[in-house]
């Protein structure tokens, strides 16, 4: 497998960066979601430093993939019966989800200085807050936050949708393209 991209398909850097935003993204919003049924204590604690650390990972990771992009530009989109109609939707789905993509854990990072708790950076060292505690301001944020997270998550149900109808209905080479392993 190559390492690049080339005109027909994605290389091993891109996929692996899209992958890992995958697996990453994935383990945050499910954290997230069940992680107030954790028993209080250690294991929610530990439940939300997982959560925290996906969410940091993320940004590293997107921003790494927004770098690489720039650097090795994908390939040109397979023509479809869609047209550049087509091509303009799944240029807005993307960006729409890059932006979430950073957006989601920046708020993330809000909620946690708003409730006043200082940020852990991979157990490594922590971030304080800049702010006194504040209930309110942190269940708004927090609420912001989810609905974030799950347009996000709805959008990226979209892309993978999108992607699956490439292969079995318009029979192109677009999904084909970022699986590893695949012949493109």
């Amino acid at each position: 497998m190559r390492a690049l991209n080339s005109s027909k398909g994605y290389g091993a850097i891109a996929m692996t960066l899209h992958w890992a935003v995958v697996v990453l993204v994935l383990g945050s919003w499910f954290s997230g979601q069940f992680g107030d049924e954790l028993p209080r204590g250690a294991p929610r604690d530990t439940g939300l430093f997982v959560h925290i650390s996906l969410g940091i990972a993320i940004v590293g990771f997107v921003l790494a993939r927004l770098f690489w992009r720039l650097a090795d530009p994908p390939p040109e989109p397979e023509q479809t019966p869609l047209g550049i109609w087509g091509e303009r939707a799944a240029k807005a789905v993307q960006f729409a989800i890059y932006v979430l993509l950073i957006a989601v854990p920046v708020v993330g990072v809000l909620a946690q200085f708003a409730r006043g708790h200082g940020l852990p950076v991979f157990g490594l060292f922590e971030i304080a807050s800049p702010w006194t505690a504040d209930r309110n301001f942190a269940e708004e944020v927090t609420e912001v936050h989810e609905v974030l997270s799950n347009t996000m998550m709805a959008l990226i149900g979209l892309h993978a949708a999108a992607a699956i109808a490439h292969h079995y209905i318009f029979h192109d080479r677009t999904l084909l393209r970022m699986l590893p392993g695949s012949r493109a």
